[in-house]
């Protein structure tokens, strides 16, 4: 769980969201001033942001693309972080098939949250902060683990009953995380800082 107040290591990688050809919709300039944006979510601490791409560069939606130091290949620049207030109609639809495929790609990380999930107070339990998690389902994934840690997403699935889909249970935690700037426990994603308006 993050800790309040502390920075995110930046992201390397980024998830695109949607390309806009014309940039924002909220930039009131003439469409010819405007430049291409892309909308994205970082990796690793799912990150909000708007790129800019490398001139004549049309990043396919969905597709991973490399924002970190050194040499990229479609992206100039990380322009700055975004709500999830601000995303597009696009972005929005996008954004829980990106998240799933994001899960899967780094699985080990989400395994290892069901393995190493601790009380946060002595009524609360970081899987209860699960959607679809109560007391009951939490207890019967805690004493499974007692018989030997989960290697899978399908390994928890297959051993816990209730459970039916944890790569949605996760995405549907990010995305609660996302959409609430104020949310007071923070298991996957970094707090937005307030964009300059």
């Amino acid at each position: 769980m993050r800790k309040r107040g502390t920075p995110p290591e930046k992201e390397d990688y980024a998830w695109v969201l949607d390309y806009l050809p014309y940039g924002s919709t909220t930039d009131k300039r003439p469409s010819y001033q405007k430049k291409p944006l892309v909308q994205a979510i970082g990796d690793k601490h799912f990150v909000l942001m708007e790129l800019v791409p490398k001139e004549g560069a049309a990043p396919e939606i969905q597709s991973r693309v490399y924002i970190g130091d050194g040499d990229r290949d479609v992206i100039d620049h990380v322009k700055h972080r975004i709500h999830y207030a601000e995303l597009s109609h696009g972005a929005e639809l996008e954004i829980p098939h990106v998240l799933e495929e994001c899960v899967r790609h780094q699985e080990e990380k989400f395994v290892k949250f069901f393995n190493e999930a601790h009380p946060i107070t002595t009524r609360l339990h970081m899987l209860e902060l699960l959607p679809g998690i109560g007391k009951k389902l939490m207890w019967a994934i805690i004493d499974e683990r007692k018989k030997g840690e989960f290697k899978s997403l399908k390994d928890l699935h297959d051993r816990v009953g209730g459970v039916h889909t944890p790569e949605k249970v996760i995405v549907n935690r990010i995305l609660e995380e996302l959409k609430d700037d104020n949310i007071k426990y923070r298991l996957f994603t970094a707090a937005t800082h307030p964009s300059k308006k």
